[in-house]
């Protein structure tokens, strides 16, 4: 809308420029972020793990070695996070590690937390399935947004969508398709249908919430 004399004004919503200092999240904003985001998560993956159905990513990875072994969740998540830990460093910095180490920490701490205070019986497949994934992709998008992940396929997600502009929800279904489909040897086969139409909607979180420059807090 022009001003006073007739002229355009010099900046408009779509060109605002917010300070730093007035954008940036806080250590308490970050430190509940962190909280409410693996605790989003780590619940998402306790409904899945009571439908006997896996995600995609190394949570899917885990869920899947926990199905084919006597291994805990918690612990074959965080070993298979750890190679990633030296591409989190290389790519993203010290801080961006950090956070995600104690991301994986935290997931993992409070699976187990949920194992012994929030048993579950009787699951309905299909429920614990679909809200298993969107409480999953909740939670990585709180993470994201005070630079943050869950490791693995998470890091690589990100940096491709930093690279080359590809959103990170599309990057990790890609990899979700390979993880999911060699769930057949694991899960019955309704179990991998579910799981996929899971991964679909948790992905679909990520990829219509996650673009470069919508979110101005950092």
């Amino acid at each position: 809308m022009p001003d006073a004399e007739g002229e355009p004004p010099a900046e408009t919503s779509a060109t605002l420029v917010f300070p730093a200092d007035d954008t940036a999240h806080s250590i308490p904003e970050d430190v509940l972020g962190l909280l409410a985001g693996t605790f989003t998560a780590s619940l998402g993956l306790h409904l899945l793990q009571a439908s006997d159905a896996v995600t995609g990513g190394t949570a899917g990875l885990a869920l899947l070695v926990g199905y084919a072994t006597p291994w805990p969740f918690w612990l074959v998540f965080a070993a298979i996070n750890l190679p990633f830990a030296a591409l989190a460093l290389w790519k993203k910095g010290l801080d961006f590690t950090l956070r995600t180490a104690l991301a994986i920490g935290l997931v993992s701490a409070f699976s187990v937390m949920h194992d012994r205070l929030f048993p579950i019986l009787g699951m309905n497949a299909i429920y614990g399935t679909l809200a298993g994934n969107l409480l999953a992709g909740i939670g990585l998008l709180i993470l994201f947004r005070h630079r943050a992940s869950l490791g693995g396929i998470n890091i690589i997600a990100l940096v491709v969508q930093e690279r080359f502009g590809v959103r990170a929800g599309w990057t990790q279904m890609a990899f979700d398709v390979l993880i999911i489909a060699s769930a057949v040897f694991v899960v019955p086969w309704p179990s991998v249908i579910m799981s996929a139409a899971g991964a679909v909607l948790l992905n679909l979180v990520l990829a219509l919430n996650h673009r470069p420059g919508r979110y101005i807090g950092h």
